[in-house]
């Protein structure tokens, strides 16, 4: 009975989710475009793991306002998430930058938290490509 009931409450969820996305689309259509409703479909693209449109929306509301620290933020880790590993730290910078300039030390530790995080990605990819180089070379030696 529990797993039908956590079902049901997933798909409601996530049908919500789609109006919301859908409600805020139509809004946009309508030519209410602002820094929070494109922050606001941003993240709720991001929540469904729909990357592309979320990044467009996040980046468009920081170009709207360069100072929408949280807007970096998110706009970081969807990228990060993304594969992205570049863009995001490129993102989390001026999020800090932001965050700094405007106070925000919440937001401040939480790029912190997820630049570290992006960082070590980085490096574990390096290292894997190395070691991929490196068994290239080897094979290549024994012939």
């Amino acid at each position: 009975m529990r797993t039908v009931s956590a079902k049901l409450s997933l798909s409601v969820k996530k049908e919500n989710d789609m109006s919301q996305i859908d409600t805020f689309e139509a809004m946009l259509s309508r030519g209410q475009d602002s820094d929070m409703l494109r922050f606001t479909l941003g993240n709720a693209y991001y929540k469904e793991k729909r990357y592309a449109e979320a990044a467009e929306h996040l980046a468009h509301a920081v170009e709207l306002n360069p100072a929408y620290s949280t807007a970096w933020k998110i706009l970081g880790r969807v990228l990060g998430d993304n594969g992205q590993l570049t863009e995001a730290l490129n993102a989390f910078d001026a999020g800090l930058a932001a965050a700094k300039d405007n106070g925000d030390k919440q937001v401040e530790k939480e790029i912190g938290v997820f630049r570290k995080r992006v960082v070590k990605q980085q490096e574990k990819q390096q290292e894997t490509l190395q070691e991929s180089q490196h068994n290239t070379n080897d094979q290549a030696d024994k012939q």
